[in-house]
């Protein structure tokens, strides 16, 4: 075993104070959001959504952007998370490769979602709203948020996909035990849910959905808002204290990462990890980025780059993103976090300027990858952490086939206790791949070919 440390540590004063603004260094600008007419939205047609100072952040082109004093309080609970060296998977893998991971786990919601969940709160309280609605899929989004919004005091009410809410059923005791509400989407309370219900009373729901049903409500309400886990532009932002941290902490060992690795549904903790180091890379670095997606929800990899609405019912604006359609009712795959219709734009847009790679990846991988990681570093993943984790494996493989050392940083966005109904299927043999049919991907698709294009 080497005599290299297991874990590299930043004090609480090295945190970041700042988080990184990628925008301020795309090679192009990012398309704008379009309203329903086809011209660009203004910052007023997002009031009723968000928070003004929360729209300043999403349509922000400074490089670095301060984060508040009472939200390093907070983030500072957790943060900044350790770096591990993963040397008994490496020997289990008999790689010559080095592997990192930044542990997200460490948080109290157990994944990476608090770092914006918190910010996001913490700006609505300062707007005067007392009351946030939310979309989960997994359940990790709707836990953060259920926490940080009890420690900064708002209220918080959760749409969750049924499908999640039925196999994971102690997530929504995590967020009644933070005082936030949490009901299966679609539910009879929202007019878009009841429509839902109407035509598919057995539907697994979707986030597409969720997201229509939380976005109801909040308009329907002077003092409440939106809140959104992923995609947008200001949680990206939030995210990028993980890979400024892991910057901080490869430079006290004097490493520097050959290849990054994020899972990817929305973006969030992909973009967390990444981005500090596409930065890297737009200055003169050469370190291979690669976003890994279910093989059942391939959005980066064969969604097609439009605009398309967030959600089911296009309450949002259209966003430039690689997109399904947002129609797509994804199959009950257990990495539900991962089930999204479209990419981030911030990350749908650095795939089409070749600043990152993209791959998808079978279920059954991912989970052989999750129980290596269990046996060898003891750490149960999340099923969307598991894609990470099979991609890392994949890396490492290819490391040794080549003779080459290289150095692998992945982001290991949560744990899997919450998750275990899922190993169980595995490990009981009742879990399948599913690549996605290519003609339900095309019937998907039919209903955004009168969208505007890019």
């Amino acid at each position: 075993m080497s005599s290299e440390p297991t874990k590299i540590l930043l004090n609480e004063d090295e945190m970041p104070r700042q988080w990184y603004n990628i925008q301020a260094d795309l090679p192009a600008p990012l398309p704008l959001p379009l309203g329903a007419d086809g011209n660009p939205i203004k910052p007023e047609d997002l009031a009723p959504v968000f928070p003004m100072n929360i729209i300043e952040q999403e349509l922000s082109t400074e490089r670095w952007i301060d984060i508040p004093e009472p939200v390093l309080d907070i983030l500072s609970l957790w943060r900044p998370s350790p770096l591990y060296r993963a040397k008994r998977l490496e020997q289990a893998l008999d790689t010559p490769a080095k592997i990192y991971y930044k542990n997200e786990g460490v948080s109290p919601a157990g994944s990476h979602k608090p770092n914006t969940a918190v910010a996001q709160a913490y700006y609505n309280k300062e707007f005067g709203i007392k009351y946030l609605t939310t979309e989960t899929g997994a359940g990790q989004w709707g836990s953060a948020l259920a926490m940080s919004c009890k420690l900064i005091g708002i209220a918080c009410k959760v749409y969750m996909v049924r499908i999640s809410f039925e196999h994971k059923p102690f997530r929504k005791v995590m967020m009644n035990t933070w005082g936030a509400e949490c009901i299966p989407s679609p539910s009879d309370t929202t007019e878009v849910g009841r429509r839902i219900l109407a035509k598919q009373p057995d539907t697994p729901g979707s986030l597409g959905i969720a997201i229509s049903e939380a976005i109801e409500e909040a308009v329907q309400r002077e003092d409440t808002r939106y809140s959104l886990g992923s995609v947008l532009n200001h949680v990206m932002l939030h995210q990028t204290v993980i890979g400024l941290e892991a910057q901080k902490q490869f430079a006290k060992i004097g490493e520097t990462p050959d290849i990054v690795i994020g899972c990817a549904g929305g973006g969030s903790n992909f973009a967390g990890i990444s981005f500090p180091y596409i930065h890297d890379n737009i200055n003169g670095s050469d370190i291979r980025i690669i976003a890994t997606e279910p093989e059942a929800c391939p959005t980066l990899t064969r969604g097609p780059y439009i605009y398309d609405s967030g959600d089911v019912a296009k309450m949002t604006p259209l966003l430039a993103m690689h997109s399904l359609g947002h129609g797509f009712i994804p199959p009950a795959i257990h990495a539900g976090g991962l089930r999204y219709h479209g990419m981030a734009p911030l990350v749908s847009h650095v795939l089409e300027h070749g600043l990152i790679e993209a791959s998808a990846l079978p279920q059954t991988e991912c989970y052989k990858a999750a129980l290596l990681f269990a046996h060898s570093e003891g750490f149960i993943p999340a099923p969307e952490t598991s894609h990470a984790i099979a991609q890392t494996v994949r890396e490492a493989n290819r490391a040794r086939e080549e003779g080459k050392e290289k150095v692998i940083l992945m982001n290991w966005s949560g744990h899997g206790l919450m998750d275990l109904q899922g190993y169980d299927a595995f490990m009981s043999g009742k879990l399948e791949d599913y690549p996605l049919p290519e003609e339900l991907l095309k019937q998907s698709l039919a209903a955004v070919k009168d969208h505007p294009k890019i």
